[in-house]
Formats: structure tokens, sequence, C-alpha cells
């Protein structure tokens, strides 16, 4: 089996020893992304909507770099500090997806990094 590491400076660079993605097997697998501004390499400031809008930017520009689509994701799961902002989160994200979109899982969370509301991993098509 080989792996290819997938980098891109359209989405904020790993803060650790793991790759922004790896595709194996016909897959790209997706690190978590939390709302971090590329350029600033800071968190956005705005709700859970604004913090959503920003992390699926960042997923989509990992899935370009990679070759791919939003529209090729097949599994989400989705870490919310709060569960209250469900909908909020929800009403952004299905402006992302199309007509199929990707199975979800969606889990609150005591914490995530830098005092993010959401984080989101992803598992796509290559």
């Amino acid at each position: 089996m080989s792996k290819t590491r997938i980098q891109t400076d359209h989405a904020p660079a790993a803060v650790g020893p793991y790759s922004q993605a790896i595709i194996a097997n016909g897959f790209i697998f997706l690190a978590g992304q939390v709302p971090l501004v590329p350029e600033t390499k800071k968190l956005i400031e705005g709700d859970v909507t604004v913090q959503t809008r920003q992390v699926l930017e960042n997923i989509k520009a990992i899935l370009e770099a990679a070759g791919t689509s939003m529209a090729n994701v097949v599994k989400t799961t989705v870490f919310l500090t709060d569960l209250a902002d469900f909908q909020a989160m929800n009403a952004v994200y299905a402006t992302y997806f199309g007509d199929v979109p990707p199975a979800r899982s969606t889990i609150q969370v005591a914490g995530l990094p830098l005092g993010a509301h959401i984080e989101i991993e992803v598992v796509a098509l290559a």
C-alpha cells in the first residue's frame, strides 16, 4: 500500500506531527480542521456559523489540492463544543454539499484546539 501526503498553503498548515491529508487506496483522509484563517494562522472571530464556513472552506481547499472536490466527500465527523449550535452549523454545512450529502456523525466535545467551537474531519474519494 502506498500513501501520498497532501499539503496546500490555501488551508492552515499542520501544527503538529500530522498531515493535512493523506491519499491511500482511492480515499483521501483529512485531518480534523478547525476554523483557522490560512493567511493569519489565527482562529476566525465569530460564532459557530462563521467558524463552520471557515472550516468548510479549509476542507474545500485541501480537497482541491488533492484533485477532488466536496462532491466526493463520503463521510464527515463534526465535533461541536455545544450541541445547541447544531442548527446553525447545519444551515451552513448544507450549502457545501449537493443532493447526495455524505454520511455524518456529530459529537459534542468538552473542548477543541484554540477554543474553537467546531472541528470537522472528512473522508473523500480520490
